[in-house]
């Protein structure tokens, strides 16, 4: 198989769950460099998946802290989500405001940028999705980040937006009611859209190999058949989170092993590479590096292929070996 894909990864603890952050020990740049280092040993791009979301009361923070980012070289790939989903504020974001955000972030960085991401999960009625201004901030900021990247001579920083599987928690008609909001030069500005999918974390019962693989492909397929249909057939597709956690499943009560984390990891990646040709798919990253914290028993704190204090999982090594077995 000659397929190749990039490969990323998060490299921060820090994880998001439905009920709350899920928080640990500081995160240790040393060992995050180290890994990431070990990770590209032969030479693979492992590409570093960083999070912003933006409010106007966060954005100075947020440019605070990417300075620090900015020095290890942790800013290839900026995801810039929108908005405070944990308050019930439908206010419209100012998006002249929002604009000049994207234009700071890119002035600052572009250089460094591989890739950058507007909005995270914008069809997912819980968290961006809940906003009515969803669709506002997605297409403006598409535009503005591909014009200041252009103006600025970054011709080679992909632009994109986020997206997760429907289901009975994304939004309704959301791709429909985002072809019909964009402009007609909307879609050409498109270079990727990333897709947030976890298979066998979320369901009821574990699943089994089969079942693993099929649901994999199922997501895949259905969203290039959506891009299809929407006219992005142009668009590659980054699976843009993916990942396995370790510890108790608070839904089944059962212990998920370390071990079958690097199984998992394995057949999740050798299906993605399988379908990479056929549906445009040119990147994969992994949430995520190190688990927020391993002393605690909920899966949400375990998603890491290191535990808390950088020791290795076995997923560590499967993941190696899949980039360098597949990665650019």
């Amino acid at each position: 198989m000659n397929n190749k894909i990039t490969f990323g990864i998060y490299p921060l603890s820090p994880a998001g769950t439905p009920f709350e952050l899920a928080e640990g020990p500081e995160d240790d740049f040393d060992s995050i460099m180290a890994s990431l280092n070990e990770l590209r040993a032969n030479g693979q791009k492992v590409i570093p998946r960083m999070y912003f979301v933006y409010t106007p009361e966060w954005a100075e923070k947020l440019l605070k802290n990417a300075e620090k980012f900015a020095r290890l070289g942790l800013l290839e790939n900026i995801v810039i989500g929108v908005g405070d989903w944990t308050k019930n504020d439908d206010t419209m974001v100012n998006l002249k405001h929002w604009q000049e955000f994207i234009e700071q972030v890119i002035v600052r960085y572009g250089s460094q940028l591989y890739s950058l991401q507007i909005t995270n999960e914008p069809n997912l009625s819980f968290m961006e999705g809940s906003k009515p201004y969803v669709y506002d901030v997605l297409i403006t900021g598409v535009l503005t980040a591909r014009r200041v990247l252009d103006d600025l001579n970054f011709l080679t920083v992909k632009v994109g937006f986020g997206s997760v599987p429907e289901s009975n928690v994304s939004v309704k008609n959301f791709w429909p009611n985002l072809m019909s909001k964009a402009p007609l030069d909307f879609m050409s500005k498109v270079d990727f859209v990333g897709h947030n999918f976890y298979v066998d974390v979320f369901e009821e019962v574990e699943l089994t190999d089969e079942e693993i693989i099929e649901n994999t492909q199922r997501h895949l397929v259905k969203l290039r058949q959506i891009l299809d249909k929407n006219n992005l057939s142009q668009a590659e597709i980054f699976v843009s989170e993916n990942g396995w956690p370790t510890g108790i499943n608070p839904m089944t009560k059962r212990i998920r092993n370390d071990e079958r984390q690097a199984q998992v990891l394995t057949m999740v990646v050798d299906t993605i590479v399988d379908l990479s040709n056929r549906l445009n798919i040119s990147h994969y990253s992994l949430f995520g590096l190190r688990d927020a914290d391993t002393q605690q028993n909920d899966l949400f704190y375990h998603y890491g292929i290191l535990k808390s204090d950088y020791s290795k999982k076995p997923g560590f090594d499967a993941f190696k070996t899949l980039v360098q077995k597949y990665g650019r």
